[in-house]
């Protein structure tokens, strides 16, 4: 027998075979006895046909060949044995009718159907998950084994066995000894870790047991934020007891499980079948009432469903929009807001009702304050850049967006600069517009851009300059700063990858009657770049190089 002490484990000398023995000689006895009951016949006849498959069940267990060395093995036989007692003493109770009440032996008799279950399924379990072969080594003995390694993926597995076999109390002792493992030494968890083990972990969602349920998630964050099986997870039916605990969990298990789907939500599958199994609304109770780490996972949680397109309606009949908004504006967290921003930036991307709710609700104005920050983001200008077009001139003059623009040009990151000339391209369709772009300061910081690295900041860059120097006080700077010409120039390079040649000699076109800036584009090499670039017909680049050469050879002739 197995007895335990605290934390010491004291085993009897009896062994393994001693047990098989013992119960292979009790089976006959609780069969005699329970086909002698008269009452209750239902109830014994289910429990004679579970009695009845016990045998062939010891029988493959002890015929593995290493039963006798497997510290389950005996702890099943113990189980077993305890059982069959007490259907013997059951049936002797029920044929001498000496029992307290009908319905409370009903009660005991179903409670002993459901033992012999829970035997027989973890007998076959002992088989089927194969730590038989590799949990034989007692915890004494690994500890001093020459291949430490290998001991402690046995131990593991062991313990990973354990959350599958036995009754909720076992399961509950081995998950606290898990959840101490995997703070120690994840990566040896991971490394023998099944699918069975993780069917296991997702069944304990839905213990009774608040601590149990806690345990179990706790545990599953680690594995989702792993990354090592998110399949695995969702096939084995982890997202419904999820969201439940989102809903209903303690405060840790919320935190964890809302985590969980944070990590799972990347995928765009798993994304939609956390719409499909009604997460969208515990998810959005978080963001409004959440804590501080809980509130964060939520949004982006919520964040990346919404860079799904057909799930974006479902989002917004939940009130999406206007939490989001209010995440912006109160969210307890800096990630809180960023997530909120991005949030918007997908569900403006191309529905215009999304669109029109969002400007209802206040969200350019709560994007333009987030915006003020020291360190724009780049979703937040994406999704005024995707909002301008829905608005009036007036309204963005009225919340100085286009010096804003000009703050993000300034200190943003490279994307949001980049969104930020997009930004300015969408929006300066009229001459005032433009205007208004020139004295909010943003030509010398969209000709300090046409130097990055990336091709596609310079190409939008390029593309805003071509736009703003058709108002003459714009072009008038863009003369004035010396490195617009040079940096343009450079921009005429034939190269496929550069997709900016078009904007770049739209531009340079309207300085072209500016006799400096004719000289500085020849001596920078642009009538090579645009006989190249005449050659494959860009819009534009025959006219300009025209112009160019007959500038050179009037220049050439007034020398002489």
């Amino acid at each position: 027998m197995v007895e335990d002490r605290g934390k010491e484990v004291v085993v009897d000398i009896q062994t393994v075979e001693d047990w098989l023995s013992h119960a292979q000689e009790l089976v006959p006895v609780a069969l005699d006895k329970a086909r002698e009951v008269k009452g209750f016949p239902g109830r014994w006849k289910m429990i004679i046909s579970k009695l009845e498959q016990i045998p062939s069940r010891l029988s493959d267990l002890s015929s593995h060949p290493c039963f006798s060395k497997n510290a389950l093995c005996k702890e099943q036989l113990q189980a077993v044995s305890k059982t069959l007692k007490e259907a013997i003493e059951l049936a002797g109770l029920c044929m001498g009718e000496n029992y307290g009440g009908k319905l409370r032996m009903q009660s005991d008799l179903d409670a002993l159907s459901g033992k012999l279950d829970l035997n027989l399924r973890d007998c076959g379990l002992l088989i089927k998950t194969g730590v038989l072969g590799e949990a034989t080594l007692p915890l004494a003995v690994a500890s001093s084994s020459t291949e430490p390694e290998a001991a402690i993926h046995s131990n593991t597995r062991e313990l990973l066995a354990r959350l599958q076999i036995g009754h909720l109390e076992a399961k509950h002792r081995a998950l606290d000894t898990l959840v101490e493992v995997m703070k120690e030494d994840e990566k040896a968890v991971l490394a023998v870790l099944g699918r069975s083990n993780v069917a296991a972990l997702v069944q304990l969602l839905t213990a009774t047991s608040p601590r149990i349920r806690e345990k179990a998630v706790t545990v599953i964050c680690s594995l989702a934020e792993s990354g090592s099986c998110e399949n695995w997870l969702v096939s084995e039916g982890l997202l419904p007891p999820l969201i439940r605990l989102v809903e209903s969990g303690s405060a840790v298990g919320r935190e964890k499980a809302t985590i969980s789907l944070q990590r799972l939500s990347m995928s765009a599958d798993t994304a939609r079948a956390i719409v499909g199994h009604g997460g969208i609304r515990p998810l959005i109770e978080i963001c409004r009432t959440g804590d501080s780490v809980s509130q964060a996972a939520a949004a982006c949680t919520l964040k990346n469903i919404s860079a799904v397109p057909e799930v974006r309606q479902n989002l917004a009949e939940e009130g999406i929009v206007k939490v989001m908004i209010n995440l912006l504006d109160c969210g307890i967290l800096l990630g809180s807001k960023e997530y909120a921003s991005e949030c918007l930036q997908n569900l403006t991307a191309s529905n215009d009702n999304l669109k029109r709710a969002v400007i209802s609700e206040g969200g350019i104005r709560s994007l333009l304050v987030y915006l003020d920050g020291p360190l724009p983001q780049e979703s937040a200008v994406g999704a005024l850049r995707n909002l301008v077009s829905s608005v009036s001139a007036e309204m963005l003059i009225s919340y100085a967006f286009l010096p804003r623009l000009a703050h993000v040009l300034k200190s943003g990151s490279l994307g949001a600069q980049q969104a930020a000339a997009s930004a300015i391209c969408r929006v300066c369709t009229s001459a005032e517009m433009k205007k208004l772009a020139g004295e909010a300061g943003c030509i010398p910081l969209l000709i300090k851009l046409l130097e990055a690295k990336s091709n596609s900041v310079r190409e939008v860059s390029a593309q805003a300059i071509s736009s703003l120097v058709s108002v003459s006080q714009n072009r008038r700077e863009v003369k004035r700063d010396d490195k617009s010409v040079p940096n343009l120039v450079q921009l005429l390079d034939p190269v496929p990858q550069n997709t900016a040649k078009k904007y770049a000699v739209a531009s340079l076109a309207s300085l072209a009657s500016c006799k400096k800036c004719k000289k500085l584009m020849i001596s920078y090499g642009a009538i090579g770049y645009l006989k190249k670039l005449t050659e494959m017909d860009i819009p534009g680049s025959k006219k300009l190089l025209e112009r160019l050469e007959r500038g050179k050879l009037r220049g050439l002739f007034s020398k002489k």
